[in-house]
């Protein structure tokens, strides 16, 4: 037997807080020039928020929830390259999966928890920033005077 939901405000609200708070994050990653950005960061987000929604009306939701770790974790993966000796793109995978969980969060209604997890992430990659640019010129410095 097929069911349908209704839209109701409820279920606006969940999606449009998921969406808003993947765009944030994905805001702070384009204005950084990282690969994903807005639009990926907020789909990630929104769908995570549409699975959390789905699952509720089974009986098994941290079953869809659990699954949606394992999708982003497969997302992540191929973020994630090696460039000569170099590992990239692991900060962009580990967004896409705190980010997901801003998404699920708001798709179970824990949205104080969604917008503070939102602000925690975009401290964290702020202030990583600022923390690693130094420490990245004396790794690159001493890395000169090794050749």
């Amino acid at each position: 037997m097929e069911q349908f939901f209704s839209i109701d405000g409820d279920i606006v609200l969940r999606l449009v807080v998921a969406l808003a708070l993947g765009m944030v994050i994905g805001a702070e990653r384009y204005l950084v020039h990282k690969e994903a950005g807005v639009k990926t960061h907020a789909l990630i987000s929104l769908g995570s928020a549409i699975f959390v929604i789905i699952g509720l009306a089974g009986p098994e939701p941290a079953r869809v929830a659990s699954q949606i770790i394992v999708g982003i974790g497969f997302l992540g993966a191929g973020s994630i390259i090696f460039q000569g000796s170099r590992l990239t793109g692991l900060t962009t995978a580990v967004g896409f999966w705190v980010t997901a969980g801003i998404g699920m969060a708001a798709g179970f209604k824990f949205y104080s928890l969604a917008v503070l997890a939102t602000i925690l992430t975009l401290f964290v990659l702020v202030a990583g920033n600022f923390i690693e640019k130094p420490i990245r010129k004396i790794s690159e410095e001493a890395d000169q005077n090794k050749v």
